[in-house]
């Protein structure tokens, strides 16, 4: 079967999203060059979730990451070596799972045997995102490409670029509106949290020595943080035990994680002050009781977020290898 890049909002709707450097990308853009783009990348992709059924998280986290430090350019995958400390080993992408690096690594090998030299890194992981969204249960969104890949990574490029675990809401909505984000929008992208895992340092600090009061976070549902707690009682020994974000569905893309702030169920720190503020608690509440509501506004949210910053033309390059840029620089 031939795979089709779906569309659920007008062309007009999209442009108005984006500025004009942006409208370089297309949705055809691989037509002539790669027609097979999208159907390669979604074999490759859905055969990884098939085999390891938290790679539709993990992919999604990488791209979210990618996007929110220096635009959607695939600086997040390079990796670091004697001449260069990149992005990838900054302590914020340090988490990151495995599984969405090798998700994008298997579409990118595949699409060079296809069309070598032609499909980018940045494309590559976005069509990845896309389709693991959908394999998962989620909405689709636009997709537009021609994205280029980035000619640097630095380690120190995340900082102060990225919501933290232990930022106050205030400091999170700061960082969202300076990408241009609405709060409305960053809580429908937060939704992403419906599939995938974060580690127990993440959060431990509210499952131990809580505060003079009390070891646990009085937020979190009693029953759910002694299930924590004892999840993660050797963290300090294994620093990747990790928990799902949403515990009731992980691995599918729904509304389950707004269901669940409102019943103390938020893993994150940032989770349980997205339903205590009164600038976000409105829109949990709303995608917590409407899942087509929620779908639709993270869908319109995913294609703003797809093409931030993009770079185009001579800004980027096409990389052979997504770990790596084609020219070593010193």
């Amino acid at each position: 079967m031939t795979y089709t890049n779906p569309t659920m909002f007008p062309l007009f709707l999209s442009l108005s999203f984006f500025p004009l450097i942006q409208a370089q990308l297309t949705t055809n853009y691989y037509q002539k060059t790669c027609p097979k783009f999208y159907d390669i990348v979604r074999k490759a992709v859905t055969d990884k979730q098939l085999s390891t059924p938290t790679t539709a998280g993990a992919t999604l986290r990488l791209f979210f990451h990618d996007c929110m430090v220096g635009g959607c350019d695939a600086s997040v995958l390079v990796t670091s070596d004697s001449f260069n400390k990149a992005e990838r080993d900054a302590a914020v992408n340090l988490p990151l799972s495995g599984d969405g690096f090798d998700a994008v690594a298997r579409a990118k090998g595949a699409l060079e045997l296809e069309c070598p030299g032609i499909a980018s890194c940045a494309d590559t992981l976005a069509a990845a995102a896309h389709n693991l969204v959908i394999a998962a249960g989620g909405p689709a969104f636009e997709l537009r490409l021609g994205r280029k890949d980035s000619l640097e990574s630095k380690a120190t490029d995340p900082e102060n670029q990225f919501p933290l675990p232990t930022m106050s809401m205030s400091e999170v909505i700061k960082i969202f509106t300076s990408k241009g984000f609405s709060v409305q929008e960053m809580v429908a992208l937060v939704g992403a949290h419906t599939i995938g895992l974060s580690h127990c340092n993440q959060f431990s600090q509210r499952l131990f020595k809580f505060n003079k009061s009390s070891d646990i976070d009085p937020a979190y549902n009693p029953e759910y943080a002694a299930g924590l707690k004892k999840l993660c009682e050797n963290y300090t020994k294994d620093p990747s035990m990790s928990a799902f974000n949403d515990v009731i569905t992980p691995t599918k893309f729904d509304n389950m994680y707004y269901k669940n702030l409102r019943k103390g169920m938020g893993l994150l720190a940032t989770d349980s002050a997205m339903f205590g503020d009164s600038r976000t608690r409105p829109f949990v509440d709303t995608y917590a009781e409407d899942e087509n509501k929620f779908f639709q506004d993270f869908a319109r949210a995913m294609e703003k977020l797809s093409v931030l910053h993009v770079k185009t033309g001579t800004k980027g390059e096409v990389r052979s290898r997504c770990d790596s840029f084609n020219t070593l620089s010193y």
